[in-house]
């Protein structure tokens, strides 16, 4: 039997029956374990049946989806897996704490999707709407994607993502245990001009944002794989082990949490790609509007991003060993480093 396309907001936001609460470093956290001792995203009972049912029918209409892997990132991050070992090997952890509290930072600036709301679409474009993942944007998939990332306004004791990140850090390398860096006021695509004229500004902007926010969950995939492999290195974090293991499992459970958002917006971006638009000079296919401006997204978070945040983070390693251990030492680690990086992207 055929899953069902239409949902109410109620429903997308139902969680499954839950028999333990999720609870880490001192953090009371979302999600939960059902009676298998497994634990599950929150607010996914209805939420992943119904983008599986999305994305079916899209198929069945003959188009297919868009890319939304790792594929799509042509530099790999920076430090590598490599790098951060030889720097956690020499007593340099940093540079793995910046990261893993920036991620935290950004991930609760995502609770900003709980007040997005989608403009009317259905007056521009030729296909019925409500079977589609689009036209549930604001029946929950927008707010749902928010409260997972920065937690839910309507429930303030109960961590999301942002906590998840931060109690990870807190495990392997204790509290406080450097100081709070700076977190980039953006991570998105951003241009001056219109790059789809023949759209009302405020919808290029909404499905720009949705492009990004797709981007970055593709990014953080590749930081989820290295945070997992640091934590569970038997060589690295010696003294604190047993925690390490439970950053290693907090941070797959964020990886579970986002996958009902790269599928989601995945769909719904394919979607975009498949209607037929009515415009002012007349009707004009998805695909042409949404290609060009997805082929540039996918160019700017897969490679000149990469490069640019592997730079700022490179530039603070240098400032800071240069502070720490001098110039003479900061050279001959950075030269390591710098092999290192080589070897990867030869």
């Amino acid at each position: 039997m055929n899953a069902p396309l239409r949902y109410d907001r109620d429903s997308l936001m139902r969680s499954h029956a839950y028999v333990r609460p999720h609870e880490a470093a001192g953090y009371r956290l979302h999600g939960g374990f059902v009676a298998d001792g497994t634990y599950v995203s929150p607010r996914t009972l209805v939420r992943w049946p119904a983008v599986r049912a999305w994305r079916a029918a899209l198929e069945t209409r003959g188009w297919p989806l868009i890319e939304a892997s790792g594929a799509l990132l042509k530099r790999p991050g920076y430090p590598t897996f490599a790098q951060h070992r030889l720097l956690l090997g020499e007593g340099l952890g940093q540079t793995l704490w910046n990261s893993l509290t920036v991620t935290g930072v950004i991930e609760g600036r995502g609770q900003g999707l709980c007040n997005v709301i989608a403009p009317d679409l259905q007056r521009l474009i030729d296909e019925p709407l409500g079977e589609t993942a689009v036209g549930h944007l604001n029946l929950g998939l927008l707010y749902a994607h928010g409260a997972d990332e920065g937690g839910d306004p309507n429930v303030p004791e109960e961590g999301a993502h942002d906590a998840m990140w931060f109690a990870a850090r807190d495990l392997v390398f204790g509290k406080n245990a450097y100081p709070l860096p700076e977190t980039p006021a953006s991570i998105s695509r951003e241009v001056d001009g219109r790059e789809m004229a023949m759209l009302p500004e405020g919808l290029e902007q909404l499905i720009k944002f949705l492009m990004n926010v797709l981007m970055i969950e593709i990014r953080a995939e590749s930081f989820f794989s290295l945070c997992c492999r640091l934590f569970r290195e038997p060589d690295l974090f010696r003294d604190r082990r047993a925690e390490a293991e439970l950053a290693a499992l907090m941070v797959e459970r964020i990886r579970e949490d986002e996958q009902v958002h790269v599928g989601y917006l995945q769909v719904a971006i394919s979607e975009l790609r498949s209607f037929t638009w009515k415009l002012p000079g007349g009707p004009v296919s998805g695909a042409a509007i949404i290609d060009p401006v997805w082929a540039r997204m996918v160019e700017w978070h897969g490679s000149a991003e990469r490069e640019i945040a592997a730079a700022r983070t490179r530039a603070a390693l240098v400032a800071q060993l240069t502070a720490e251990r001098g110039e003479q030492a900061c050279r001959e680690l950075m030269a390591r480093l710098d092999r290192l990086e080589a070897a990867v992207r030869a």
